[in-house]
């Protein structure tokens, strides 16, 4: 005999939903507060961003490291799956390229102390850089294929050029005064086009 429609069987689905969608909230609560701060924002700060008890962060993440690991994966996570949305809904694919870069830039100048952490000897960073490539050289490689393929940009740049490009126009962001790194982006980004 089956359960009963809304027996346990119904409602363990939605409660894995539920889970996923209670630590998504945990994860962009705290990185609002690394944003804010950076990453030795207070435990209790982030619980009240996202609106439950110190207790609940620590049963998921019951390190700090931990909480850092998945809170920078579940970001280039949302990166990496922005690439074909912004194909699919752009006007052009360098338009899509260029918004995704955005996405990247947004991702690299809100990272306030993530650099120092990853360069720490904590093992729970060491495969972070892996998984950055394994989900973002993808994406922008998609991106600069599509554009290519339409004859907006030069063929020739590689996805990992480009991103280590943007990365290296955003390490100055916050250390010097004036410096735009979303402006200087941009220029590299309009470079690309054909003329």
């Amino acid at each position: 005999m089956g359960e009963p429609e809304g027996g346990p069987a119904a409602a363990a689905p939605r409660k894995r939903a539920d889970a996923r969608r209670n630590e998504a909230t945990l994860l962009e609560a705290a990185a609002a507060a690394f944003r804010a701060v950076g990453v030795d924002a207070p435990v209790r700060d982030i619980a009240a961003r996202a609106g439950v008890g110190v207790g609940t962060i620590y049963r998921h993440f019951p390190t700090r490291a931990d909480l850092i690991v998945a809170v920078y994966r579940h970001q280039v996570q949302a990166c990496a799956e922005a690439a074909p949305a912004l194909l699919a809904t752009s006007g052009t694919p360098h338009a899509a390229l260029a918004a995704w870069i955005d996405l990247f830039v947004d991702f690299l100048v809100t990272k306030h102390g993530l650099a120092g952490a990853l360069q720490s000897d904590d093992t729970t960073f060491e495969t972070l850089h892996a998984y950055f490539l394994d989900r973002l050289v993808p994406a922008c490689a998609q991106l600069l294929d599509a554009a290519t393929e339409a004859g907006e940009i030069q063929p020739g740049p590689t996805p990992q050029a480009l991103l280590f490009a943007v990365g290296n126009l955003c390490a100055g962001a916050g250390r010097m005064p004036g410096y735009d790194a979303r402006r200087m982006v941009a220029l590299l980004v309009a470079g690309l086009r054909r003329s």
